[in-house]
């Protein structure tokens, strides 16, 4: 968090992104088509390790002394990247902070959870300038321990070791994050073409930042958060202020651990200024093949130690920069401070009249004294009304800024991890947290048989049961485990009253599956999803086929004081294409993403395939589960069989289509001129788009029936399990 980039005069102000090349590029000839390539994300065809299961290797892994060559480490400075004051713990807390501060709580994505940092465009970002250096010091202990520990748990792992070095004693540490092994391609940084474009550019209205574009949380592209010199690099602490509250908000912090991780990431390390910024070499996806994936070298002069140039800030926050202790406080508090400019020509804050005893030491050499400085995010702290009270508190009570502080940075690098459940390790907390979403396990030896029969014998319709089931699992995101059918917390706040979920018909389910549920002993999370499996078999049978869907009991039933309500309305479904849902909100949005886009968004979340994806919209449309019975894509006149009359009808040239109106479109018989059935764009995009339609194709063929009954479900047998972890090695 130490190293933030400068939006005027910047070092890495590199100009306009690459574009893609209209040769090997096909989406560069015809931009409007539907991109499906994020659902391709879900291969494992990149992966060096196929079979290898990382969380049954990590358990076997020696942690103390993995640690204990980490502390090592923290003291050992290299020549070819010196150490400032001799500890490399605060370039390994910003690598570790940018990492995991990258995840924003809209979408679930971003974040440490995949070590993702390896890869562009992370690894080039302006904000994450140097840290390639960081992870190329932890090479030598990732080569000695191997795939024992991926490189996911290793960065972030190394920031809590050396805040740990320095004094501060932490909440924890859990494993089990697992590697990728080629960029993300499906996580939306916004749309600027440029690094560190104007703020303007993601937001509605720079003076309204609750206006900034979801799911970003970042103000300009190629920021981990603000921007240190101030909005726009216009240095304003209450503007900034404004601007850190909502980004903070967007991470999934409140304003008590906004001003903790702020003061306790400026507690330590120092940020990099000193020295002409045009001097260095481009990032590390554009350098030279010879610099082996180094980026922003210095050739011209010496471009290490106190001479390095990364954020273009130059200075330490405190007179202690390699110990946990109060004295950011005490300067920030304890002097006025003043404008200036870093030898890079970045703006920064320094103090008026400032004491020898509060200089920090010169990086290379403890005999010299340099001048502290702030950002405009620090002096944020003190001026904003909100923010102030809560860091004076820490000031007059070091002990519960270290707690809190403690907690903040473990929930930061925790936050996509999911539930405790997925924790591995010896020093994984066994304290349930509310930001963790728990679920208590729940029964499994109930007669799974005769609650089957009883949902049967409800009278509850197959549509009725379906929707609920999906409505329940939907909420599922693989980009940070939360949701998912697991804790039934649609029948709580705020879910149950999401229109979305069709409030009215829910309570009608509710009534009926929740006395079914105690009456034999089961969480009414069961018996919802068994409610869509029995529906599901039905409607197998009425097409021709004795089917069992697979179930798992044990899932269990959350409450409403361990279910955060406000962190919960992230997930509200803005569209679901699987039930042809936009919510009203959609049309109101200045600018929107496709229904069809929305659609490939919710799929890649819910862990999907292109196929699988392809086989359970048509599967839902047939089976009537429509948002409040919508006829748009119901291609059916048996509504309730699991049939593929949708893929049927969608392909079948003795019809026509016709737009009606915003998002409606009419099937017409080419013969007669009636129109057959009417569609939305997610549903016709399966037979416009090439990709989509071969898909569809294979559904519509004469000899596909059984094979779609089994791939739908097993396509649905895997979202109702999602976020069964317990299922899984």
């Amino acid at each position: 968090m130490r190293d933030t980039e400068k939006a005027s005069g910047c070092p890495f102000h590199t100009g306009a992104a690459t574009t893609a090349d209209p040769k090997n590029d096909p989406y560069a000839w015809w931009p409007s088509a539907l991109n499906v390539e994020i659902l391709h994300q879900h291969d494992t065809k990149s992966n060096p390790l196929p079979g290898f299961n990382y969380r049954e290797a990590v358990r076997t892994l020696d942690v103390e002394a993995l640690k204990a060559d980490l502390r090592k480490l923290m003291t050992e400075s290299q020549p070819w990247w010196p150490a400032d004051y001799g500890h490399y713990g605060g370039l390994f807390i910003r690598m570790a902070w940018h990492a995991a501060g990258s995840y924003r709580a809209a979408d679930g994505r971003g974040g440490a959870n995949t070590g993702n940092q390896r890869f562009a465009p992370l690894n080039s970002w302006p904000d994450n300038a140097n840290l390639d250096k960081a992870r190329r010091l932890l090479w030598p202990i990732k080569k000695k321990y191997g795939n024992k520990i991926s490189w996911a748990d290793l960065i972030v792992l190394a920031g809590n070791v050396a805040y740990e070095s320095m004094g501060l004693k932490t909440y924890g540490f859990a494993f089990g994050r697992e590697d990728i092994w080629q960029p993300e391609k499906d996580v939306y940084w916004g749309s600027e073409q440029e690094w560190l474009a104007p703020s303007d550019q993601r937001y509605v209205d720079l003076d309204n930042p609750e206006s900034l574009e979801n799911p970003l949380a970042a103000v300009q592209m190629g920021l981990i958060y603000v921007n240190p010199e101030g909005v726009n690099g216009q240095p304003d602490p209450s503007k900034t202020a404004q601007h850190v509250r909502i980004t903070f908000a967007r991470m999934g912090m409140n304003d008590e651990e906004t001003v903790a991780l702020t003061a306790g990431g400026h507690t330590v390390g120092k940020a990099h200024g000193n020295g002409n910024p045009a001097h260095l070499g481009p990032a590390p996806e554009g350098a030279e093949i010879e610099d082996q994936g180094l980026g922003w070298l210095n050739k011209t002069t010496r471009g290490v130690g106190r001479d390095t140039v990364t954020s273009g800030l130059e200075g330490a926050w405190t007179p202690t920069p390699t110990q946990w202790d109060s004295s950011y406080f005490e300067l920030l508090f304890g002097y006025e401070w003043e404008l200036t400019k870093s030898p890079a020509g970045a703006w920064q804050w320094q103090p008026i009249g400032i004491r020898p005893e509060h200089m920090p030491p010169d990086p290379e050499d403890p005999s010299k004294r340099t001048m502290p400085m702030m950002t405009d995010a620090d002096m944020a702290l003190k001026v904003d009304p909100i923010y102030r009270p809560i860091a004076e508190r820490f000031w007059r009570d070091p002990e519960y800024f270290s707690q809190v502080f403690a907690r903040a940075w473990f929930k930061l690098l925790h936050r996509d991890m999911g539930p405790r459940t997925r924790y591995i390790g010896p020093e994984a907390p066994q304290e349930d947290l509310l930001w963790q979403d728990p679920v208590p396990p729940g029964p499994r030896d109930y007669d799974v048989g005769a609650v089957k029969r009883a949902i049967r014998a409800s009278g509850l319709t197959v549509p009725e049961l379906i929707a609920t089931a999906w409505d329940s699992a939907r909420t599922f995101r693989c980009s940070d485990y939360r949701g998912g059918a697991n804790g039934a917390r649609i029948r709580l706040e705020p879910q149950r009253r999401w229109e979305a979920n069709e409030p009215e018909r829910l309570e009608k389910v509710l009534a009926v599956l929740e006395p079914i549920a105690h009456h034999y002993g089961a969480s009414v999370a069961d018996v919802i999803v068994l409610g869509g499996n029995v529906a599901i078999e039905m409607a197998a049978e009425r097409a021709g086929y004795a089917i069992e869907v697979p179930f798992a009991p044990g899932r269990g039933d959350a409450t409403q004081e361990w279910t955060d309500v406000d962190s919960f309305e992230w997930l509200r479904p803005l569209a679901d294409g699987f039930r042809n849902y936009l919510s009203p909100q959609y049309h109101r949005l200045p600018t929107r993403q496709r229904p069809e886009e929305l659609l490939i968004d919710r799929a890649h979340l819910l862990g999907l395939t292109a196929p699988e994806m392809t086989v359970l919209v048509g599967g839902l449309r047939v089976l009537g589960a429509n948002y409040k019975n919508a006829p748009e894509g119901v291609f059916t006149d048996r509504v309730g069989t699991l049939s593929t009359d949708f893929f049927v009808h969608l392909t079948d040239m003795r019809y026509r289509w016709a737009p009606l109106a915003d998002n409606r479109y009419a099937l017409i018989d080419r013969e007669s001129g009636e129109t057959r059935f009417t569609a939305t764009r997610v549903d016709l995009v399966f037979g416009s788009n090439s990709i989509l339609r071969a898909y569809a194709e294979v559904y519509a063929q004469d000899d596909a029936h059984e094979k779609f009954v089994r791939d739908f479900v097993r396509a649905w047998t895997k979202v109702m399990n999602a976020d069964r972890y317990d299922l899984r090695p």
